[in-house]
């Protein structure tokens, strides 16, 4: 492969009909669905918007044959921005009728996997273990494989993300309170990751030290680079939702307590 050919970007196929798919699926049940937030078309649609880019073009070049910082970013996006995106787009209703369609051992399961603890280890156990040398190099090798790591990161994101920001009255999000305490422990397995691979002394993923250099970086320093890049979102968008969080229930107690309905005042 060229050296510069990643400026072109790769479009793939399987990519653009899944995503067609969602996108067609989601548009359907919202138009018979009752009348919703302006906001959310826009959420959902820019969430598959960010997943078309993350996983073609050049991004996907860079991340696939040139540099593991690259990847990082792929990563990120594919974890922290576009599963909250998906979930702020879609409706409860909708996801309730997800839901229903999983049958009573189905809804269990997903109330289960759904909750914060459970949520939380499923998307930690995704997220340490492909990033660990052996599972990373072997999905760098094997495309089959590399699929399998961005659905498995996309699904627990997806799962970490829904004790925030799900509508769904079978599986419903947290109290406010309780999730900003969740969200203190949110970016606590990317952190880990991030340091466990800026600290490394050594090239951990032999791939990218084969890969052809880009931008004067070496394998390590370009892993450093990789590692640092998921250190500083790790923190600052759990901060950001953090903050989103405590605003809204601020807000919302205010409106209680200036509400003529609201408890009377001592």
């Amino acid at each position: 492969m060229s050296e510069f050919s990643w400026t072109g970007g790769e479009v793939h196929a399987d990519v653009l009909v899944g995503t067609g798919a969602l996108a067609l699926a989601w548009a359907l049940a919202w138009a018979r669905g009752p009348r919703r937030r302006a906001a959310e078309p826009a959420c959902f649609f820019g969430g598959l918007a960010v997943l078309l880019l993350t996983l073609n073009g050049p991004l996907h070049d860079l991340s696939d044959y040139y540099l593991f910082s690259a990847h990082m970013v792929q990563h990120l996006l594919l974890t922290l921005l576009v599963p909250p995106l998906l979930l702020a787009g879609t409706p409860g209703a909708m996801l309730d009728a997800l839901l229903a369609r999983l049958g009573r051992a189905g809804r269990a399961a997903a109330r289960i996997a759904t909750r914060p603890v459970p949520a939380l280890a499923l998307y930690t156990v995704a997220l340490v273990g492909w990033h660990l040398p052996g599972p990373y190099n072997a999905a760098l090798e094997t495309h089959a494989w590399h699929i399998v790591e961005h659905l498995t990161l996309l699904a627990t994101a997806v799962l970490a993300w829904w004790p925030v920001l799900s509508t769904s009255t079978l599986a419903p999000r947290l109290h406010p309170g309780a999730q900003i305490l969740y969200l203190f422990a949110f970016g606590i397995p990317m952190t880990a990751v991030a340091a466990m691979i800026t600290g490394a002394e050594d090239v951990l993923y032999p791939f990218y030290a084969a890969a052809p250099r880009l931008f004067a970086l070496s394998p390590l320093e370009d892993q450093r680079l990789g590692g640092l890049i998921m250190w500083v979102p790790a923190g600052l968008i759990p901060l950001v939702a953090f903050s989103v969080v405590f605003f809204r229930w601020a807000a919302a107690e205010a409106d209680e307590e200036a509400s003529p309905l609201g408890p009377p005042l001592l």
